[in-house]
């Protein structure tokens, strides 16, 4: 049995990265659990991988989503066929897509957080006798909280449920200005040269 070994880099500020290895043959839902239980994420967030490149372009998607027979084709015009335009993570093999140390992929987690991990396959190798994959083959820095980051631009806003009259402060006097709709009754700009003019 041949094992790809991935180094999966959080994106972060610090430098936090575990080496996974796992069976050429898994599927992506395999990596995918793999990589949640290396940094220590509960499941339970829609996910996607990237195929990748030297820049860490975003390129063919493998998604978590079952996307079965109602998966949205596109037309491969050379081909002259109908193709898939998304993979499923369950159905996809992870060396259907990768071949090369060196090849690249992207996997975001948790759409509304958006963590972002950057993989690397940095060798292929024969396994191990007497060892389970997929496996942590390396631990380096303390995995980031997987709530610690704001679900979205105005998630800190306590916006009121029903969408009613009330003013959103968001500490930012010129914003909250803005966003406050009872504070310039009376004032109405048609144009950005009127703006001008009353601000200057």
């Amino acid at each position: 049995m041949n094992i790809f070994k991935f180094r999966v880099v959080v994106d972060m500020e610090e430098d936090i990265f575990r080496d996974i290895e796992i069976a050429t043959d898994s599927k992506f839902l395999e990596l995918h659990e793999a990589i949640l239980r290396a940094f220590d994420f509960e499941e339970g967030e829609m996910a996607s991988f990237y195929m990748s490149n030297d820049t860490w372009e975003r390129g063919e998607e493998v998604t978590l989503m079952d996307v079965g027979m109602e998966m949205e084709l596109e037309l491969d015009e050379e081909a002259e066929q109908r193709t898939p335009s998304i993979k499923a993570m369950k159905e996809t093999a992870l060396e259907t897509m990768l071949s090369h140390p060196d090849d690249k992929v992207i996997y975001v987690y948790d759409f509304l957080r958006m963590w972002c991990f950057y993989i690397e396959l940095v060798e292929i190798k024969k396994a191990a006798p007497s060892t389970l994959y997929p496996r942590i083959s390396l631990v380096y820095g303390t995995a980031p909280d997987q709530n610690s980051k704001e679900i979205d631009l105005f998630g800190d806003l306590d916006l009121p449920a029903d969408g009613g009259g009330e003013t959103y402060k968001t500490g930012d006097p010129e914003l909250d200005a803005y966003l406050d709709d009872d504070g310039d009754e009376g004032q109405s700009f048609t144009s950005l040269d009127d703006l001008d003019d009353d601000l200057y």
